[in-house]
């Protein structure tokens, strides 16, 4: 559904320590996917990532029917967005700031 949140991503400068410690604490199981990330199991649907300069707190994605229209709109909201990206086999996303400077990410699942 629209607007929603889908999927959230966890940042970790050590993804192996947070998988253990979101476990631990949560309860919560992973999956590998690739060397450092993790997809949440029986939590949330999400995963823990490796940390970057640009993704220091937990990512929330919206869900969005259309991504286009959504990053359309967003900008004449005052709102920015990155390019929109294809992820094989899972949909496209785009990296996003509303217009007070708030990041978040739009998510539009593959058909």
């Amino acid at each position: 559904m629209p607007g929603q949140i889908n999927w959230l991503e966890i940042p970790a400068a050590d993804t192996a320590k947070a998988r253990a410690f979101y476990t631990a604490l949560f309860g919560w199981s992973t999956t590998d996917f690739g060397e450092d990330y993790h997809v949440l199991g029986d939590g949330p649907a999400g995963a823990i990532a490796p940390a970057a300069a640009d993704f220091t707190h937990p990512r929330v994605y919206f869900a969005t029917d259309d991504i286009d229209a959504s990053v359309k709109r967003l900008h004449e909201l005052g709102g920015q967005s990155g390019e929109v990206r294809d992820v094989p086999g899972v949909g496209r996303i785009a990296q996003c700031r509303d217009d007070q400077g708030t990041p978040f990410s739009l998510y539009e699942p593959a058909g």
